[in-house]
């Protein structure tokens, strides 16, 4: 049997103003710093209020209660979190230092379930194309990333030096996890010889020893070694 017009028509503008309800009290938090927590709560939420809708045997008053109470829970929740600090890293995390000091924190990266080309990705998002910009790099709980950099690429404008413009150029990933990315090489004009007198006169005998090496037109290679 259908569900009949005027009560799916009821449900929804009763649910429509019970989750706009809900969201004003929680309070205006954008999509980036939705937690895991939130994300999971905001998708339990929407299934419990759609199923409600199109079942015939459930009431608006079963939809009311469902609504309001997971509502109620979640708030509760959000207010015990503003008032015991002790209970945030426990449901919403810590942050994680992924670069520090220039250098890339592997430990890290695995427990956070991270590889390299993750890491990169999220750095061009913030503008970075290079990792040897970055003293500070942190991995924030709702997945975004926050950036320190070294004082050598911190922002000064051509307008503040009075320069020409410069044309910029993005770097090449030449290394990642040890293995050579021969295509990039390739693109660049070179060859893998090439490489080898690049990384030799940095004092390394094998890309094995490399976690990760970029080129830079101009300002050459950069390499970052596996720590021992």
């Amino acid at each position: 049997m259908e569900l009949n017009v005027m009560d799916l028509t009821i449900k929804v503008v009763v649910g429509f103003f019970l989750l706009f309800f809900i969201t004003k009290i929680l309070g205006k938090t954008t999509i980036k710093q939705l937690t895991p927590f939130d994300f999971i709560t905001a998708i339990v939420l929407s299934e419990l209020l759609g199923n409600g809708i199109y079942e015939e045997n459930v009431s608006l008053i079963n939809i009311f209660h469902t609504v309001f109470l997971w509502g109620i829970l979640m708030i509760m929740m959000e207010k015990g979190l503003l008032k015991f600090k002790g209970l945030r890293g426990f449901w919403e995390g810590n942050p994680s230092i992924i670069i520090r000091d220039g250098k890339i924190d592997r430990y890290q990266l695995k427990k956070n379930r991270m590889n390299i080309n993750q890491l990169l990705s999220l750095l061009r998002q913030s503008e970075i194309f290079s990792i040897r910009e970055v003293a500070y790099a942190v991995l924030e709980t709702n997945g975004s990333i926050s950036i320190l950099k070294k004082h050598t690429y911190q922002k000064v404008t051509v307008k503040d030096l009075n320069l020409p413009p410069q044309p910029a150029y993005p770097s090449t990933t030449l290394i990642m996890d040890g293995e050579i990315i021969a295509d990039n090489v390739k693109s660049l004009g070179y060859n893998q010889s090439w490489l080898d007198n690049q990384l030799k006169r940095k004092g390394y005998n094998s890309s094995k020893e490399v976690l990760y090496a970029d080129w830079l037109s101009t300002d050459g290679i950069y390499v970052i070694p596996y720590e021992t």
